[in-house]
Formats: structure tokens, C-alpha cells, sequence
């Protein structure tokens, strides 16, 4: 159908142009899409196989929908794809406020221009990316908001009693008829708000004032629920909760993979830092691991979750530490190093809701706690595991390794390090190059470094080594000899 020859009513209805609700747009185009084994929620990753197959069916059965999950789980990212199911554009009468059906116009506006203009009522095509409405729902949000109110500047201006409909000023759901209308976080909503939906949602009435006007508006609405909500802010109230027909509920990834997908489909990053700036493949699935780590953690209260935003913003915060080393060096290019990690606590410590014993320990704590635990998690997948018990005497893997460091007294890894210092100091401890040639003999040039440093920082985690921070780096030594030192 060409929409630019199409202008007035008449020149609709001769276009044989048929009228159908948003759902049934919703549905049929999902339908199509299946079908013919088209991407439906590009940029999602996770939930093929658990969210995104719950959505498909609540679509196709017209339910408005609820999305109940934890923050970060891309609860409004899937609400605002669902544009994409419909159609590229609608025909709506030009100058209504509520987006009225040319073919079945609800609004007294819209009757009123047809009963005089006929078929030269002109038309007007709304594109799909216009078609989308979004509301957070906070405690001061009022039904004039989003179902409207009397206008009394336009009674004044119009000369109308109050007893017109005409004085009637729509609020937001009026106007996203036959639009996806959000209301996100729907708990944080006042319970007296959340009765006013009730027959929008079921039977398309709307109430303003005292006027009780008959407009079966057609909305695709979705909502979203945090299920902590339940408990410390609100609650969704129960015939609310009976009028939407799917509950759907969201989730975390489940492995570092998808968990990695997502970060760098994410993260803000201009071509500077992807041409400079070398991330070692470890680097990035430890980053990953560090806020697997934070929903376990006994300091961070796991009814809050820990949202997919603190890995996006901490994988910024790791290359921008690299960044600021090169520019301080003079460099033009860098690897990121495990000592960089430091540099991501400030995008720890503002996105957890820490526990009692959390707010104990100190945010700033609780990151190097989970940071130290990742390295922890991931040490027996590239080397051998360093048992708890070990035999007096007995040679381990790491012997000559911790043997170097009690003859040598350790060294310092300081923060400004140029690239060449730091593959110095690093090269040095020859029996670190031997560890990694017996059980990484196939690791990439490239990723080397981070692996030497990955090394001395998982013995510390193990007890093998001590590490301390100094002013400008990081001192590792021999345990033991640290331990006479502070004696």
C-alpha cells in the first residue's frame, strides 16, 4: 500500500485498507516472524530459551503482560522491541489527540470532523517508532496524569460548560491509543492509581470527573515488576494482578559467555580505546565472574540483585584505567593488567545494596573481596588446585615459584608502570615463565602478562604470597618473611 498517495478517508476506504487492533498487529506480525525463523528480540541474550519463548506466547494469546524480575534484566529493553512487531505505519485522523481509527474513530473529536467532512476527512500515517509510551510509576503520579482531567483554561477559552465532554484534557493512556503503553515498575504505583486501571484494562472504560465516557481504547500494555517491590515499597493489588494475562519472569545470564555477549554489546566505548586498548580474553570472563561473585556474596543482599549495568560500567572503568596509564606513560598502546581491576571498584561499590555485615567490611572492602574471590573461582581451570592441606615437605606446582619469592624478597608493581617495565619485572621471575609453558603452553603472545600477574594474585588469594598495597602499586612477597617483617 502506497501511504503517500493515500490522504483523505474516502481514499482509505477505496484501499480496501482493513482495521485491526494493536494485539492482533502484535500477533499476526509474530506470526509472521516465526514462521519464517526471523530474529524477533535481537540484542536480547539469555533467554531464548525461558523468557523470550514466555513472551512469544503471551503475545499471540493478546495478554497484556507483566514482567516481573530483579534490576537489569532487560525487562524494558523486550517492551521497547516489541515495536518491531508492528506494523510500519497505521492511518489515524488528522488532528486527534488519541490517535483515532479513521475507519473506527472513538474520540467525540473525531465523529464530530467525520460527520461533516465525509470522505475528504483528511488522514494522516503514524510510523511504528511513534507508537511507544513509556511511564515510571512513582508515588506522586495521579490519575490526571495518566487518565486525565477537566481543563479549565479550555472551558474558559472555548466558552464551554463544564457539563461538555469537550473541556476534557486526556491524559497519557487516552493518548497512547493503539500504542504500547509502559508503566514501569508498577509496585512504586499508589494503590488508588492502580484501581483506576481496572476497566481500562478490561472493558476499555475510562472515567474523568465525573464523565463516564464509552472508549474502548486499544493498548498493548506492558508492565514491569521488581519482586523486591513486594516487600519494601508496594504491591501490585490483586484484581490489578487477575486483568494481566501473563506474568512473565526475568533472569540473570546464566554463564560468563551470554554474561560477555552482553557487556560488549553494551559498554560505551569509542574507537580510541577498541583500537589501543587490548582486553586479554581472561580479563574479560574474570570481570564476568566478579559479579557472579557479588550475587553470592553473604555481603550484598541478594533480594536486590546485582544488575547487569555494574559489569557494563565496570568493563568501561577497566579500560579507562588502561587508558589513563597510557596517556601518563606516553604510550599508544596497552594490554589491560589484573592490577587494573582496582580501577573498577567505584562501579562496584554504588550498585550493591550491601547487608549488615556488608556496611561492616566497607563497600570499597566488599569489591576487593569479590574481586579476590573471582580469581579465586578461576585459578584450578588454567593451573593446578592448591589444596587446603598440603604435606610438609611435599613439592607442588608452585614451589619453585614461592621459593623465588622467599630468596628474592619480592618486588613492587607499581600502577604507572610503562608497558616495558611491567613485562621486565614480570620476565623476571623465571620459574613464573616455566609454570605457564608447562600448563598453558598454547596461550596466545598477547595474553601472557595477564596470565603471569593472573598467577601471583590467585597464590595470594591461596595464601601462598603476600601482597600490600603501597602508594603508587603493589608490593608481593614471601608470606612468611612478611609475616617476621611486621613482627
Amino acid at each position: 500500500m502506497k501511504i503517500d498517495t493515500i490522504k483523505t478517508l474516502g481514499e482509505l476506504k477505496a484501499s480496501g485498507y482493513q482495521t485491526k487492533s494493536i494485539k492482533d498487529e502484535l500477533r499476526n506480525n509474530l506470526r509472521e516472524k516465526i514462521k519464517t525463523d526471523k530474529p524477533v528480540f535481537e540484542g536480547v541474550y539469555g533467554f531464548e530459551n525461558s523468557v523470550i519463548p514466555e513472551l512469544e506466547r503471551a503475545i499471540l494469546s493478546r495478554h497484556n503482560i507483566n514482567f516481573l524480575g530483579l534490576r537489569g534484566q532487560a525487562k524494558t529493553r523486550l517492551a521497547r522491541l516489541m515495536i518491531e512487531l508492528l506494523d510500519e505505519y497505521i492511518p489515524i485522523i488528522e488532528g486527534s489527540e488519541i490517535n483515532d481509527d479513521p475507519l473506527k474513530p472513538i474520540s467525540r473529536f473525531a465523529k464530530d470532523l467525520i460527520a461533516v467532512e465525509g470522505d475528504k476527512t483528511p488522514i494522516k500515517w503514524l510510523h511504528r517508532s511513534d507508537r511507544f509510551f513509556e511511564k515510571l510509576a512513582t508515588p506522586d503520579v495521579t490519575v490526571a496524569d495518566l487518565i486525565g482531567d477537566v481543563d479549565p483554561i479550555k472551558a474558559a477559552n472555548l466558552k464551554l460548560s463544564y457539563a461538555d465532554d469537550r473541556v476534557i484534557h486526556f491524559g497519557m493512556i487516552p493518548r497512547a491509543n493503539r500504542c504500547i503503553f509502559v508503566i514501569n515498575e508498577l509496585p512504586d504505583l499508589q494503590a488508588r492509581i492502580q484501581v483506576a486501571l481496572f476497566n481500562i484494562l478490561q472493558e476499555g472504560d475510562i472515567q474523568i470527573r465525573g464523565f463516564k465516557l464509552r472508549m474502548p481504547l486499544d493498548i498493548q500494555f506492558v508492565f514491569t515488576a521488581n519482586p523486591e517491590d513486594y516487600t519494601n515499597r508496594g504491591s501490585i493489588v490483586t484484581p490489578l494482578k487477575d486483568r494481566i494475562g501473563s506474568q512473565i519472569l526475568t533472569h540473570y545470564p546464566e554463564t560468563i559467555e551470554i554474561a560477555r555477549r552482553i557487556t560488549q554489546q553494551e559498554a560505551n566505548l569509542d574507537q580510541i580505546q577498541r583500537d589501543t586498548i587490548y582486553v586479554p580474553s581472561l580479563a574479560k570472563d574474570l570481570l564476568e565472574q566478579i559479579i557472579f561473585e557479588a550475587r553470592e556474596s553473604e555481603y550484598i543482599d541478594n533480594k536486590s540483585g546485582v544488575s547487569a549495568r555494574m559489569s557494563i560500567t565496570a568493563y568501561e572503568n577497566l579500560l579507562s584505567t588502561a587508558e589513563r596509564r597510557t596517556l601518563k606513560s606516553g604510550e599508544d598502546k596497552t594490554s589491560v593488567r589484573l592490577s587494573d581491576f582496582m580501577g573498577i571498584i567505584p562501579a562496584i561499590t554504588g550498585k550493591v545494596e550491601l547487608v549488615y555485615e556488608g556496611e561492616q567490611e566497607g563497600a570499597a572492602e566488599v569489591a576487593q573481596h569479590l574481586i579476590g574471590n573471582a580469581i579465586h573461582t578461576f585459578l584450578p581451570a588454567y593451573f593446578p588446585k592448591i589444596e587446603k592441606l598440603e604435606k610438609q615437605d611435599e613439592k607442588t606446582a608452585y614451589s619453585d615459584l614461592i621459593e623465588w619469592f622467599f630468596a628474592e624478597n619480592g618486588f613492587e608493581l607499581l600502577d604507572d608502570a610503562t608497558d616495558e617495565e611491567y613485562k621486565s619485572i614480570l620476565d623476571s621471575i623465571k620459574p613464573l615463565s616455566v609454570l605457564l609453558k608447562k600448563y598453558q603452553p598454547q596461550l596466545e603472545n598477547d595474553d601472557i602478562y595477564f596470565m603471569k600477574e593472573f598467577v601471583l594474585w590467585a597464590l595470594v588469594e591461596y595464601d601462598k604470597l603476600s601482597k600490600d598495597r603501597i602508594s603508587d602499586g603493589y608490593q608481593f612477597s614471601d608470606i612468611y618473611r612478611n609475616y617476621i617483617n611486621k613482627l
